[in-house]
């Protein structure tokens, strides 16, 4: 039986198209041979990361590396929740909203900088109705949002702030029953994130005090948005003031529990979900092994 690899990339060929970068040939040429050997393994469809990602845990990797974006993050953490083997990230997504948290280099250099030194500590993840998510969840407009977006061409920054100011103007605030620290909240909401990260990807700050190893949820709740508000919301993100901003509410919470006059979308790391009319979000806490430059170890 030939030897376990110490890191098994996993690959998603469809993150980055526009990307001409031979991430193969970067990795041969910046990994440290003498310290890791490696395999390199490619998704052949959406959601083969996980069996990927657990296969390897199972036959005992110390890190599994995820190559590319938010999705293929979430797809590789969920394969090695509560294991011994850690995640690594080389970004190359549009969003990538894991890696900035953690202060991962955008460049597939720095970043495997980065795995090269191998420091490795514990974070938290969240799950939403049993679907785990590493950065955040949420109901409402961010959960429409992400399945519009999901269909866009057009990918980045840009292409998600004009899409939210277009769809502001017609989507609806709904009644909800929100359970948290022991007390009942009868809103109106138009979005409940749930965030573990401080940001959404492309720093967005969706929970600019988010800590993501205190065991705790950062929920963002937003009652109503006309335009106008929506405007400041974005500003808000964008310039990492979004605690301060008179359109969210913040609580910190282990778990929360939501319930709704008639279904409602969600999303679990900007992947849409579906509708439901209950949602069960509670964290999971130091649940996650992870490569990265600035987390201390726990």
């Amino acid at each position: 039986m030939s030897k376990i690899p110490d890191i098994r990339f996993i690959i998603n060929p469809t993150s980055g198209t526009k990307s001409k970068v031979d991430v193969a040939a970067r990795i041969k040429l910046h990994l440290n041979h003498q310290k890791y050997s490696h395999e390199i393994v490619y998704t052949a469809y959406a959601g083969h990361a996980p069996d990927l990602a657990r296969e390897a845990a199972e036959q005992g990797c110390s890190i599994v590396v995820a190559v590319g974006g938010d999705g293929t993050v979430n797809e590789v953490a969920r394969g090695l929740l509560n294991t011994d083997t850690a995640m690594a990230i080389l970004p190359k997504g549009s969003g990538n909203g894991l890696a900035r948290h953690l202060l991962v280099p955008m460049d597939l250099e720095g970043a495997l900088r980065v795995l090269n030194e191998g420091h490795i500590s514990s974070i938290d993840s969240g799950s939403i109705n049993g679907h785990p998510f590493v950065t955040t969840a949420g109901i409402g407009f961010d959960a429409y949002i992400s399945s519009v977006f999901a269909g866009n061409k057009k990918r980045g920054l840009q292409s998600y702030v004009e899409l939210v100011l277009k769809e502001v103007r017609t989507y609806k605030h709904l009644p909800v029953k929100a359970s948290i620290n022991g007390s009942v909240l009868d809103t109106d909401c138009y979005v409940m994130a749930f965030a573990n990260a401080a940001q959404y990807g492309n720093n967005a700050y969706i929970a600019p005090e988010a800590d993501i190893q205190d065991g705790l949820l950062d929920v963002c709740l937003v009652r109503r948005l006309d335009l106008i508000k929506a405007l400041n919301l974005s500003y808000s993100m964008l310039t990492n003031q979004l605690a301060h901003s008179d359109s969210a509410e913040y609580f910190k919470t282990k778990h929360v529990q939501v319930e709704t006059e008639e279904p409602m979308m969600y999303h679990a790391d900007g992947e849409y979900m579906g509708k439901t009319a209950t949602f069960d979000v509670h964290i999971q806490p130091l649940s996650l092994k992870v490569v990265t430059p600035q987390i201390s170890q726990r």
